[in-house]
């Protein structure tokens, strides 16, 4: 990537079965440079999916760069913007008593968040955006990727 400090990113994750096999992506996007990432998970949810996207793509960002990342899930929007104080208070437990699913990818991911300035920013997904839609299909890939080294 380029050495700027602002980057875009777009994130998404995509699961055939929940649980079942899965694949994320990361469109990177700095000045006119764009980068893609993706992976697989023989036997994952969609939700570490679209955790794995954005913790895989602060991983490749300079402490100090600021991100936007768009993201078409509410559970990671929401988690890391609104529920994940409430959820460290209560000893990761959800506010139904219930531990907190997914806290190892919380805790990389809010570790990655204090050394870069990151917003959030909820898109919606299957809506026509071009690198919403692009990111989605990257992941569907990877999971015939994973399917085809089985």
């Amino acid at each position: 990537m380029s050495t700027e400090r602002q980057v875009t990113i777009f994130t998404d994750g995509a699961c055939q079965g929940n649980p079942g096999p899965g694949g994320w992506a990361a469109i990177i996007c700095s000045g006119t440079e764009k980068k893609e990432l993706s992976g697989a998970d023989p036997a994952t949810t969609n939700n570490r999916m679209e955790m794995i996207a954005a913790i895989e793509a602060l991983k490749t960002l300079a402490p100090g760069t600021e991100a936007q990342i768009f993201t078409d899930s509410t559970y990671l929007q929401k988690g890391i913007t609104l529920w994940l104080p409430s959820w460290k208070a209560r000893n990761w437990q959800t506010a139904a008593k219930t531990p907190v699913k997914n806290k190892d990818l919380w805790i990389q991911l809010e570790e990655l968040c204090t050394t870069r300035r990151v917003s959030w920013s909820w898109i919606e997904g299957h809506a026509g955006h071009p690198e919403n839609e692009h990111a989605d299909q990257i992941a569907k890939t990877a999971i015939i990727g994973l399917a085809m080294r089985m």
